[in-house]
């Protein structure tokens, strides 16, 4: 007889289901709850390395990826209580990515990228995650790309000047309101300085896009992995150069599992009162992040790093906005 293969739609050991109950019950309690005709939760997590699965509901010190069911099963709980997540770090396996949807169910809809080539792309997918019964797609899509500015015929190394993993701006409509997300991982390199560039890139990019999108009265917001180390270093200003505002009372969350500094690499935000740039079309209302670290896989007594390689390094990023503006 084969050997049993646990799959994510069986039961899981009664230790697992209590505690995916537990957590559950928790983010009733630390998140708000999804209301239709009233708000939208918009998300944002880099999920370290979202991309291969281990078939067992506890993974094994020999068994590689670390990732297993147990794990997965709650990252599903945890993005499920959003209407629009964006997510970094999805490979180019995608064994959990399919995986976890079956735990969202049917209607929850997802639109990725490729995966991103060369060493800098690290084979890593931009995409997003959204609940059908609320949220639809606008039509639009597309990566943000730095423009062959001499225009004539693309220049030998022409595209050292792109980003390493391309922006990726996805249009959305919930009720009547629409809005563009922009999503992205800004490159980490050998030093800090290394991704002031592309930051200040980024942020002139957004300004001149954002300011195009009036035309079509498309509010913009933009979430993702900036990898900025504190607020006020050069990476930070080099963000925030040309009006892109964090709101404030996500100025000062804990972003990472390791500890409960300030560090700035998870963002949302957008430009505010800034002239030819529209405003939100959706009213911010509060935001903050869930802490799993102390509520998941908490029989296995992980360090932070371990948990890193089974959920995240990153902790989740949110923002509630009112439909009712």
């Amino acid at each position: 007889m084969p050997n049993y293969v646990p799959k994510i739609s069986t039961s899981p050991p009664l230790a697992i289901e209590q505690e995916v109950e537990e957590l559950e019950a928790l983010l009733d309690e630390v998140l708000p709850f999804k209301m239709l005709d009233h708000n939208v939760l918009i998300a944002t997590w880099n999920i370290r390395a979202f991309g291969g699965l281990t078939e067992k509901w506890e993974a094994k010190e020999q068994d590689s990826p670390k990732r297993d069911l147990h794990s997965l099963l709650c990252i599903a709980k945890i993005i499920s209580r959003f209407d629009i997540i964006a997510v970094q770090e999805i490979k180019g396996n995608l064994k959990a990515f399919r995986h976890m949807l079956k735990v969202l169910g049917p209607h929850w809809s997802f639109i990725l990228t490729d995966v991103s080539g060369g060493n800098d792309g690290n084979d890593e997918r931009l995409g997003f995650l959204f609940d059908s019964r609320k949220v639809k797609l606008s039509g639009l899509a597309c990566e943000l790309v730095v423009p062959n500015e001499k225009g004539e015929r693309i220049q030998e190394g022409a595209f050292a000047r792109q980003f390493a993993r391309t922006p990726y701006a996805v249009g959305f409509k919930v009720e009547d309101k629409t809005f563009v997300l922009v999503t992205l991982h800004v490159i980490y390199g050998k030093r800090a300085t290394d991704r002031t560039g592309e930051l200040e890139g980024i942020a002139q990019w957004l300004k001149r896009w954002a300011m195009n999108l009036n035309s079509f009265d498309q509010s913009l917001i933009v979430l993702g992995d900036f990898n900025i180390d504190r607020r006020g270093d050069p990476r930070y200003q080099a963000f925030v150069s040309t009006g892109l505002r964090v709101p404030q009372d996500l100025t000062e969350v804990g972003r990472t599992v390791y500890d409960h500094r300030t560090r700035y690499y998870t963002q949302i935000a957008w430009f505010h009162d800034q002239k030819n740039i529209p405003q939100l079309s959706i009213k911010y209302l509060r935001g903050g992040v869930f802490n799993f670290g102390p509520h998941v896989l908490k029989n296995r007594k992980l360090t932070p790093q371990q948990l890193s390689w089974r959920i995240s390094d990153h902790l989740p990023l949110w923002a509630e906005f009112s439909t009712k503006c």
